[in-house]
């Protein structure tokens, strides 16, 4: 027995059910469009309760179509494989177009948890999500999502052994702190009750 049978297997025990008329694609799309980290095939598979040979296939589909194989329309954005998952992602060429919509179409201050969510990154970099979240003690998905949006912050690389991506700073955060490198913020030691709370290791 094949992992691809194991797979299929345990999906069958307990199969969500794809609303009828709903092509496999369609449903893939749906989820990648809202997914913040890299998917698995097994957890795509899982997720439309399919097996994970149609879902490599799928998601191979889904790859040329984007991408406008046999003449269709190559889209703004692609279908990456990173880390060992597939995440859609804006493509390169269109960055700059993105940064700018962002930036000119949200100019309203960062909220209190988005400060203190970009604090930690200042001040952990490389950090992952699951760090963060552990660090303030609350979920940060849409605060992460807010400090891409706005340019401040970014993916650095994703860890080849857990799938985790690790974001950092960006040079724009350093031009809207007036500084030239991340080593000129203030030391943060001072201002914590025991030096090392909730920023343990080398802190500045």
């Amino acid at each position: 027995m094949t992992v691809d049978d194991v797979d299929t297997a345990t999906q069958d025990e307990a199969r969500p059910a794809l609303p009828e008329g709903v092509a496999i694609e369609r449903a893939l799309e749906a989820i990648l469009m809202v997914a913040d980290e890299p998917m698995s095939v097994v957890t795509l598979a899982t997720a439309v309760g399919a097996p994970v040979k149609r879902v490599r296939a799928a998601v191979d589909a889904l790859v040329a179509d984007f991408d406008g194989v046999d003449g269709g329309t190559r889209r703004g954005f692609e279908l990456r494989e990173v880390g060992g998952g597939w995440r859609i992602y804006v493509r390169p060429e269109f960055d700059p177009v993105v940064a700018d919509y962002v930036l000119a179409q949200n100019p309203t201050k960062l909220s209190q948890a988005a400060l203190e969510t970009l604090a930690v990154i200042a001040y952990k970099q490389p950090i992952s999500r699951g760090a963060i979240a552990s660090i303030r003690a609350v979920n940060v998905d849409s605060v992460v999502r807010t400090l891409l949006g706005r340019g401040l912050i970014t993916e650095m690389f994703t860890d080849s052994e857990t799938g985790a991506i690790n974001y950092g700073t960006t040079e724009l955060l350093l031009t809207q702190l007036g500084i030239n490198s991340i080593d000129e913020l203030p030391k943060i030691s001072p201002l914590l009750a025991d030096g090392t709370d909730g920023f343990d290791g080398d802190v500045r």
